[in-house]
């Protein structure tokens, strides 16, 4: 089983613990209480494609004294969830200072990144359009998905397409194999019509 750092970034109160809490733990509970989080860590797994890695979460409560932090977790880590909250139009400005900032410290733009925009459920304070998710979304070729911790909508599709990304950018001929194994699957036994 490989293992991948991914570092879940962006604004303060924008939901990065709810959503990471909601996909880390198996109770089907979410906690409205915030407590921020100063460089707090998880160590999930999941099974994508018939094949099981391992993820060690890093995050930042998203105060800016806490930039040394965010550079060393860009350095280290393999993947990346920027999360913006689309109650807050501000913090989607936030998402893409990070973005700007994982390609300068990456040297790269070829870098497993997934945007998650955080509570979707609260239809009458949204702040950010939809129009503006999918204009960033072809101009970044970045996948988006809007989502909510409170009501687990979207949650593990984000942490789904993350690994996908990451084995392909870290483990490619693996990740070959396991797109062509799972596809390849015969259904077992006979077939039954009713």
């Amino acid at each position: 089983m490989r293992q991948f750092d991914v570092a879940i970034l962006g604004a303060r109160g924008v939901g990065k613990s709810a959503l990471t809490d909601r996909f880390v733990t198996v109770r089907d509970v979410f906690v409205d209480k915030y407590d921020p989080t100063i460089g707090e860590q998880y160590h999930p797994s999941m099974v994508v494609d018939g094949e099981q890695d391992s993820f060690k979460f890093f995050f930042t409560t998203g105060v800016e004294q806490f930039t040394a932090f965010t550079e060393v977790y860009i350095k280290s880590c393999h993947g990346f969830v920027l999360v913006f909250s689309l109650t807050q139009e501000g913090s989607l400005k936030e998402v893409e200072s990070l973005r700007k900032q994982i390609f300068r410290i990456k040297d790269s733009e070829n870098v497993p990144i997934v945007v998650v925009g955080t509570k979707s459920d609260l239809v009458s304070e949204r702040e950010v359009p939809t129009t503006t998710i999918e204009t960033l979304a072809s101009r970044w070729n970045l996948p988006f998905y809007e989502t909510s911790a409170k009501r687990n909508w979207h949650i593990n599709d984000i942490f789904e397409d993350l690994l996908r990304q990451m084995r392909v950018r870290y483990f490619p001929d693996a990740a070959k194999k396991a797109k062509k194994k799972a596809t390849k699957k015969q259904p077992e036994g006979p077939c039954i019509i009713m």
